[in-house]
């Protein structure tokens, strides 16, 4: 495991596991390199839950294709999600906006977020400036955010690129430290 030298205990981090609905998965174009992606959120969320690190799983709604409760809305079935996990709703693409995700990361004393999920140039993003804007640390995981866009090879790297130039850090996922 990477050592971060900044980390303290009042710079906890927290996983955010952002979209990974099943309607996600069931567009047109496919999710750019999907069984990668899940695989790399899977190695977060177990590398947080054993540093004992909170993980948000967070659920966007909409009246469409992740209408709450649907089939589309349900969590990927190759998402190990976990009951220790906590469930956030949103209906925008930053996480933080008219949620309680704040509230709770600073109950728990998380100053930092690692972010992964869907989509690169939408939730991810929107997710990480929100974290960005209200003071959090952000680390972005470079290899475990995609889209399902004909593009989504090229916006991972123009936003990994972008985010980090915006004061946000971006790692590989195996060293990212909980």
């Amino acid at each position: 495991m990477a050592h971060n030298p900044e980390k303290t205990e009042t710079a906890r981090t927290a996983l955010l596991v952002i979209d990974v609905q099943k309607g996600q998965f069931d567009k047109a174009t496919p999710v750019y390199r999907a069984e990668t992606l899940l695989a790399n959120i899977n190695l977060l969320a177990s590398r947080a839950r054993a540093a004992g690190s909170p993980v948000f799983v967070i659920q966007h709604c909409n009246d469409s294709y992740l209408k709450e409760g649907s089939e589309g809305w349900s969590l990927h079935g190759d998402f190990r999600s976990d009951s220790g996990d906590i469930g956030i709703l949103k209906r925008h693409p930053d996480s933080f906006k008219e949620t309680d995700l704040e509230a709770h990361l600073r109950g728990l004393g998380a100053g930092r977020v690692a972010i992964c999920g869907l989509v690169t140039h939408g939730c991810v993003k929107a997710t990480c400036l929100g974290a960005l804007a209200r003071g959090f640390g952000a680390v972005l995981a470079a290899d475990a955010h995609s889209s399902f866009s004909p593009k989504a090879s090229a916006l991972v790297d123009e936003w990994n690129a972008a985010l980090a130039a915006g004061g946000a850090e971006v790692l590989p996922s195996a060293d990212i430290a909980f």
